[in-house]
């Protein structure tokens, strides 16, 4: 899935500012983004205001990498290289700007089931590039640190976003089994021992975002789980960066 330089110029932008546009929307239409939200919890239903809190830095670093993918300069053969590996993720970029602006569309119209569909396509997409398709971060480039901040952190918050639309399109106001709880534990676990501090971060703000969504709606118990599971987490993405 690859695209030439001058059409990821073009295609990365659209698709950013096509999804910045559907979540305005999303924000600012009745019912709200956060209506819905509000209106169907689950087990894995966080505090909504993290995902803005994350949105919102997450778009700033997107403007970045997008400005370097427009000023790099592909006649010369150092800034050649660092945009081969910005436009070989333009793909997948769009693909999840697409998803994520037409998963709102569905959300809003409280289509949870539908919605559910293009979060698992950008989720599953996403996670997929940053463990078998990216190349290692150059830490001397600051096109590459970003290029991994956008993809890792794409992937980290869409973590969270196949969590939470799964749990309220397939199990409403259910409490979390034995087996979810293992799960999750395990899941986290998992990926946070396959990550890098970049992604291991978003992990780990995915679980503080569970743990204060869950506090808020009475289930302490499982909230207070959940943060030792963020703990847990962060330990073990510190130890292994600092060991590697």
């Amino acid at each position: 899935m690859g695209v030439s330089l001058s059409t990821a110029r073009y295609l990365a932008p659209a698709s950013f500012l096509y999804d910045f546009a559907a979540q305005q929307y999303g924000l600012l239409s009745t019912p709200s983004m956060k209506d819905v939200h509000d209106n169907n919890l689950s087990f894995w239903s966080p505090q909504p205001y993290f995902i803005g809190a994350f949105f919102f830095p997450q778009q700033i670093c997107q403007l970045v990498w997008l400005y370097k993918l427009w000023k790099l300069d592909s006649s010369k053969p150092a800034e050649k290289k660092e945009l081969d590996e910005i436009v070989k993720y333009v793909p997948w970029y769009a693909l999840g700007n697409a998803c994520i602006g037409t998963w709102m569309f569905f959300w809003n119209s409280e289509a949870l089931k539908t919605s559910n569909v293009f979060v698992i396509i950008n989720s599953v997409s996403q996670l997929y590039y940053v463990f078998t398709q990216l190349a290692p971060m150059n830490t001397s480039s600051t096109s590459s640190v970003l290029t991994h901040v956008v993809a890792k952190s794409f992937a980290g918050i869409g973590v969270l976003d196949l969590l939470h639309n799964t749990s309220v399109a397939y199990y409403k106001d259910m409490q979390p089994s034995t087996a979810v709880k293992a799960l999750t534990g395990l899941g986290f676990a998992g990926l946070g021992a396959a990550s890098d501090w970049i992604l291991g971060s978003c992990l780990v703000y995915d679980l503080v975002g569970l743990s204060v969504g869950q506090a808020q709606i009475g289930s302490t118990g499982w909230s207070q789980m959940l943060g030792g599971f963020a703990v847990g987490t962060a330990a073990i993405v510190g130890l292994k960066n600092w060991f590697m």
